[in-house]
């Protein structure tokens, strides 16, 4: 007999968009293809990524999944809602089901609380039994062993690098805006063999898309004894290059930063945030040194190692003069690629609770809490001025000239350590990722920066969500 179809769907589009965006990002999301991993053979399953492709309503699946971020869940009632109009069995999961389980639920047939690793597989079983419940809840901080290997071979070939994984799970810092201290849970690990399978686990994949790898934790160094006996396991692969994601203080280990550079990494992915010393204070990221920006990132361009840096804008102790100066800062601590935002108090969090306590909160429509909006009335400036100085940033840091003028600047870096076959290699990935992520981020603000209109964005969001607040979010935790 035909086995029964599961569609799992990553969703990523906005609600208000008129036209469909796609992104040109260069890897995958890890939940879709992990969760696909963790399904037993009893369905036939397909993975679909909103970010590249369109949510096909045709599909013959019986069953399907969605996972969704907080800004994306009204976009994910609908769809659950046409799925459903259809009589399709569907599922609902994400850090923002697990995090408001009681807003989410009344949306989906089931819905998964917590981590799937330990409760999908029954899930599953059940669901093609007939049997679902309503609810499946993991608990906090689930084990990280025995969880398989993520589906490479389900992921879409407009991915530039298919292999994504993660190491750990959590964050020991308690930076207010980071929807992981909603509801704080320990730093965890994963085994290093686990993780080693993982990035081997490449079965029909075409070759060249098995020399690249991106390890997508919140902080790999969270632990870094584990981090550099991991890195260390990873060297003997011999990727052409990995991407790693881990908190700034790390760089002060230089034997951190060696053994990312022996494992071939070739891009890091940090959070910055500011270059405001009371800013980074202000939301409690005191791990982070203004003046030691330049010299961690000299250290990783010399090594090869790009710098991908998170970038807030409108946080609280912000000011003109901060961002009429920010261009000539940024060049002058060396990013190489930056991802800028406008500062997001994620529903839940402790800086939500804070400005929702100050009566400064503008902006409740959920949808628009994905970084492009002015949410709340800042201390020191104007919504018009926070929008002028992130589209003029954006402006200035991804014109074609200073893109071209900051690949220059990292390969008069390079210093030939190692063959010449391997130096040329190592430059030319550099090289090719350094452009990936910087037209990436090139088109994100052709798209939604440069020509966002911000008035008739937020007149047209009045008609569609009044007040999510008033609708949806009932029960928010107060402490």
């Amino acid at each position: 007999m035909k086995k029964p179809k599961l569609l799992i769907i990553v969703l990523f589009q906005n609600l208000l968009n008129e036209k469909p965006y796609y992104a040109r990002n260069p890897a995958p999301p890890l939940p879709g293809i992990l969760l696909a991993g963790l399904t037993p053979p009893i369905v036939e399953v397909e993975v679909l990524h909103e970010m590249v492709r369109p949510i096909n309503y045709n599909t013959d699946a019986n069953f399907i999944a969605i996972s969704f971020m907080d800004y994306i869940s009204p976009h994910a009632y609908q769809v659950a809602e046409r799925f459903r109009a259809m009589g399709k069995i569907v599922i609902g999961g994400g850090k923002f089901a697990s995090t408001f389980p009681d807003e989410v639920q009344p949306h989906f047939d089931s819905i998964l609380v917590g981590e799937a690793q330990t409760v999908w597989a029954q899930m599953v079983y059940d669901m093609v039994e007939g049997k679902l419940k309503k609810r499946y809840d993991a608990g906090l901080s689930p084990s990280l062993e025995y969880i398989p290997p993520p589906r490479y071979d389900l992921v879409e070939k407009k991915y530039f690098s298919p292999i994504v994984t993660e190491a750990t799970r959590g964050c020991p810092h308690p930076c207010t805006y980071c929807q992981l201290n909603i509801v704080r849970t320990p730093h965890r690990m994963r085994p290093i063999k686990d993780v080693v399978r993982d990035l081997t686990n490449t079965k029909g994949l075409p070759w060249f898309k098995k020399k690249m790898a991106m390890l997508l934790d919140n902080n790999l160094g969270g632990d870094l004894k584990y981090a550099k006996d991991l890195l260390r396991e990873i060297a003997k692969l011999k990727f052409w290059g990995i991407g790693a994601q881990y908190s700034i203080e790390c760089l002060r280990d230089d034997d951190f930063v060696e053994a990312l550079a022996k494992a071939n990494c070739r891009m890091s992915f940090l959070g910055m945030e500011s270059l405001n010393e009371e800013s980074l204070r202000g939301v409690q990221k005191k791990q982070n040194k203004v003046e030691e920006y330049k010299e961690y990132f000299d250290k990783l361009n010399r090594k090869g190692i790009l710098t991908f840096t998170g970038l807030m804008f409108a946080l609280d102790e912000d000011t003109k003069e901060y961002y009429e100066t920010l261009p000539e800062k940024l060049d002058e601590v060396g990013c190489n690629v930056i991802l800028p935002s406008i500062s997001i108090p994620i529903y839940g969090t402790p800086l939500y609770h804070k400005i929702k306590s100050e009566g400064r909160l503008i902006d409740e429509n959920i949808t628009h809490y994905e970084g492009d909006h002015v949410l709340f009335k800042h201390n020191n400036l104007s919504e018009e001025e926070i929008y002028e100085a992130y589209r003029r940033v954006n402006k200035i840091f991804y014109s074609w000239k200073n893109i071209f003028k900051r690949w220059i600047k990292f390969l008069k870096k390079q210093s030939v350590q190692e063959s010449i076959s391997q130096f040329i290699m190592k430059v030319l990935i550099s090289s090719v990722i350094y452009f990936k992520l910087s037209i990436f981020q090139k088109h994100h603000a052709v798209k939604r920066v440069f020509n966002t209109k911000k008035s008739k964005v937020k007149e047209k969001s009045k008609k569609v969500v009044n007040s999510y607040r008033e609708e949806h979010l009932t029960a928010l935790p107060t402490n």
